[in-house]
């Protein structure tokens, strides 16, 4: 057992991909607690294929492809935090609109290279067996970035998440902690394109926070379940991969899945099992 476990680890690139994974697990989770609490699925989602012509343009500059898809994700989250503040349309129109209009800005450029199926194939499906150690320094300052920001404006976050009016009440930077957010979103979900791509990004936003808020009452501890989900999918997802031989994005995501089904059916407070027993009971 012991034998299987080290194994991959005496190879370097493992050794950066479980690091890169975890990191990315961690982070996905503590943000995916605002997503779910404050029902940002569709923006996760969004922001994750807004990447796309930030991606292309780099490419074609030849310029880093990691910066220019954190500018076009944190230009798209400004847009669609403008567009509905106005009060105009609301916020699920505005991430339809320039979802689908940085989605096909994307599709254009990237149609206008020859090789993207081969060069970019690891934007969309992820590549952590790829992460280089100048990707691992980046990701874990990104991580430490983001992490710090959402310990400092735990509570105000708190606040505008559970009663926005609440938030006015107080005189709390109502839209600048929201746009806040959505440049914190986007930051996570560009820094998780290397280990899971943006097809699978989503879904590590959502289903380890998912599975936190199964068991918990509080956000904090929301959180923490969450990370320790997001921590357990990316090294048993890895490790999988690695002998079963598929692709390591779309393991991480799978045992994630998993772990929420179980607990979504046992649980001990909202578990569709245990429900139902009180009910009997009752």
């Amino acid at each position: 057992m012991l034998d299987w476990f080290l194994t991959p680890l005496s190879y370097a690139f493992m050794q950066r991909g479980l690091a890169a994974a975890v990191m990315v697990g961690i982070l996905c989770s503590v943000i995916g607690g605002y997503v779910v609490l404050r029902s940002m699925a569709f923006m996760g989602d969004a922001l994750a294929h807004a990447i796309l012509p930030g991606v292309a343009i780099s490419y074609l500059a030849g310029g880093n492809l990691t910066i220019g898809a954190m500018a076009a994700a944190v230009l798209v989250a400004l847009g669609i935090g403008y567009l509905s503040r106005q009060g105009t349309i609301k916020e699920d129109t505005a991430i339809g609109i320039l979802f689908s209009a940085a989605l096909s800005l994307g599709i254009v450029l990237i149609s206008t290279i020859r090789t993207y199926a081969v060069d970019l194939t690891h934007i969309m499906f992820g590549n952590v067996l790829g992460v280089s150690s100048s990707d691992l320094w980046l990701t874990a300052i990104i991580s430490v970035l983001v992490l710090a920001t959402v310990l400092v404006c735990y509570k105000p976050f708190l606040v505008i998440s559970f009663d926005p009016i609440l938030a006015s009440t107080l005189r709390l930077p109502v839209e600048f902690l929201r746009s806040l957010m959505l440049v914190l979103l986007a930051m996570t979900i560009v820094i998780s394109m290397q280990t899971v791509g943006v097809g699978l990004v989503a879904a590590m936003l959502v289903t380890p926070a998912a599975t936190g808020y199964l068991f918990a009452r509080r956000l904090s501890v929301m959180m923490l379940i969450s990370a320790a989900v997001g921590i357990v999918s990316s090294i048993s997802g890895l490790y999988l991969s690695y002998y079963v031989n598929v692709a390591s994005g779309a393991a991480i995501v799978l045992v994630a899945t998993a772990i929420f089904l179980v607990s979504f059916f046992f649980s001990p407070r909202r578990g569709v099992l245990w429900g139902w027993l009180r009910q009997r009971v009752g």
